[in-house]
């Protein structure tokens, strides 16, 4: 199966002060929002399940997959789409026997040699970044033009990048063969969410 990428909203309940956030990734996926990856830290495993379940009804209404961030026994739980890793989670291979091939899996990079290890590994796809300096990871190594490029030369699995993404540089993304724009504040911190999903995609789609 062929998944759409292009614009994959990572989820962080802080930049959505009172709304629900079901409410916040209904309308993101009304305005152009492809994939969904939950994504929650301090928070319990109860209140993280209970959450993934009404986020997923909410992804499943307009078949969107719902990934789940690290936490695998979650995204088995509410049979999510698949589940993604960062390099210091579980390994990928790992990842991968529990899950089965059936679920995606997705998996954070930052280097060319951990990108060619994901995707021996058995990943679906990789999350390249940051490419800037993000408020959602402040401390997150910052991943340079060449070294995307390099990842983007040397794998054949689809990639999407993270880190400062916004509309007024994901055209650049597009030119250099990125599938997709994983974002969190330039569409959650906006008032108007489904506007701001629509006019990255645009801006996005517009140079593929």
């Amino acid at each position: 199966m062929r998944y759409d990428y292009s614009i994959y909203l990572v989820t962080d309940r802080a930049y959505i002060n009172d709304a629900a956030l079901c409410d916040v990734v209904e309308q993101a996926v009304l305005g152009g929002c492809t994939m969904v990856q939950l994504r929650e830290s301090n928070i319990s495993s109860l209140d993280f399940y209970h959450l993934a379940k009404e986020v997923k009804e909410v992804t499943d209404k307009y078949e969107v997959p719902l990934i789940i961030n690290n936490r695998i026994d979650i995204a088995l739980s509410v049979d999510a789409a698949g589940v993604h890793v960062g390099q210091k989670d579980l390994p990928a291979a790992a990842a991968r026997r529990i899950i089965g091939q059936d679920r995606l899996l997705g998996v954070s990079v930052s280097t060319l040699q951990e990108a060619l290890q994901a995707q021996e590994d058995g990943a679906d796809y990789l999350g390249v970044g940051a490419m800037f300096p993000t408020r959602t990871k402040r401390d997150a190594k910052i991943v340079p033009m060449e070294v995307l490029c390099a990842i983007r030369r040397e794998v054949r699995i689809p990639l999407v990048v993270i880190g400062g993404i916004h509309k007024g540089n994901a055209a650049e993304f597009a030119k250099l063969g990125a599938d997709g724009l994983a974002v969190v504040s330039a569409i959650l911190s906006s008032p108007d969410t489904r506007r701001a999903a629509a006019e990255l995609r645009e801006a996005f789609i517009s140079m593929e």
